[in-house]
């Protein structure tokens, strides 16, 4: 018997796959929760295989997510609606098992499940193929003035510094750093705080 736990804060995809694994013999759904931090406290048990939503709403930091459960010696099967072949070779960096595009079926959800629990790496095939194709694919491309205020604000500057360093309005300032911060977080890289964005600058060698 092969137990699992659930990492995700859609409601509708963990009852729809608790209804399906209560009919295969080898699997066992024993916990969910919305975040890592509360699986840890809640589980009944350690679980053989963890399945973790990439985007919680909780913001925590997906690559930190997997190496926290990582650190207990948890297999982790990363299941996530985004498709960059770059995150997904990020999460399997951090420890992550195995990671699977959500616009599979349960049928092959479990069948990634079965492969983690014997400590295969299992990437999904259209994630494989943009992983081969394209190393490039999660960076985020920013225009000039987006990239600019980032480069300030992420150096240390206070935002009203940063907006005065590359002559626009703080408001104006504000609104490049929101986009900035929407295209990370649809590329799958997060980042919320200035030190998250410092990260991102340095990952993605912004400075240079």
């Amino acid at each position: 018997m092969i137990t699992v736990s659930v990492v995700d804060d859609d409601r509708m995809l963990i009852d729809g796959l608790a209804s399906y694994l209560a009919g295969v013999d080898d699997l066992r759904l024993i916990a969910s929760a919305a975040t890592v931090a509360e699986l840890l406290r809640t589980e009944p048990a350690p679980a053989d295989v963890v399945l973790l939503d990439l985007l919680l709403a909780d913001r925590s930091e997906p690559v930190e997510n997997v190496r926290a459960l990582r650190r207990l010696h948890r297999r982790v099967l990363v299941v996530s609606v985004v498709t960059s072949g770059g995150v997904a070779r990020q999460m399997v960096d951090a420890g992550a098992g195995g990671y699977l595009t959500k616009d599979h079926d349960l049928a092959a959800l479990v069948a990634k499940i079965r492969e983690v629990a014997k400590e295969d790496v299992v990437i999904s095939p259209e994630v494989a193929l943009g992983w081969l194709a394209d190393h490039d694919a999660d960076r985020p491309v920013l225009s000039p003035q987006e990239r600019a205020v980032l480069l300030a604000y992420a150096s240390g500057m206070t935002l009203t510094a940063a907006a005065r360093s590359v002559g626009v309005q703080p408001g104006t300032a504000k609104n490049y750093l929101e986009r900035v911060k929407d295209k990370y977080r649809k590329a799958g890289r997060p980042a919320y705080t200035k030190l998250e964005l410092a990260t991102r600058v340095r990952e993605d060698g912004l400075a240079t």
